[in-house]
C-alpha cells in the first residue's frame, strides 16, 4: 500500500509564491508519474502538471511559466514551486502518483489566492 502526504498550502496574496510537497511512502517499488491535479468547486478534477519517471514534464496552459514540478526520486517526493499566484489558481490540489498500474491520490491541500 502507499500514501501520499501532502504540505503546503494556504493563504497567500496575488503574485506571491506557495511551494506544495507530497511524499510516498509504504511498500513502493516503481514510482512512474508523479504529478499534481486541481479540483475547483463544481468543477472537474485538472491536471496542473505532471512529471515521469524519464524526467519528462507537461503542463497545464495556464501555469506554463509560473508553476515548475520537480521530483527528488531518493525520498519518493514531488514539488509544486507555484509563483505569480493568481486568484483564479484558488483550488484544491492534490498530489498524483502512478505506482506501478495503480493511481494513488493525496488528501487534497487548500490554496487560496487573494486579490
Amino acid at each position: 500500500q502507499v500514501q501520499l502526504v501532502e504540505s503546503g498550502g494556504g493563504l497567500v496574496q496575488a503574485g506571491g509564491s506557495l511551494r506544495l510537497s507530497c511524499t510516498t511512502s509504504g511498500t513502493i517499488f516503481s514510482i512512474n508519474a508523479m504529478g499534481w491535479y486541481h479540483q475547483a468547486p463544481g468543477k472537474q478534477r485538472e491536471l496542473v502538471a505532471i512529471t515521469t519517471r524519464a524526467g519528462s514534464t507537461n503542463y497545464a496552459d495556464s501555469v506554463k511559466g509560473r508553476f515548475t514540478i520537480s521530483r527528488d526520486n531518493a525520498k519518493n517526493t514531488v514539488y509544486l514551486q507555484m509563483n505569480s499566484l493568481k486568484p483564479e489558481d484558488t483550488s484544491v490540489y492534490y498530489c498524483y502518483v502512478r505506482h506501478g498500474l495503480t493511481d494513488y491520490w493525496g488528501q487534497g491541500t487548500q490554496v487560496t489566492v487573494s486579490s
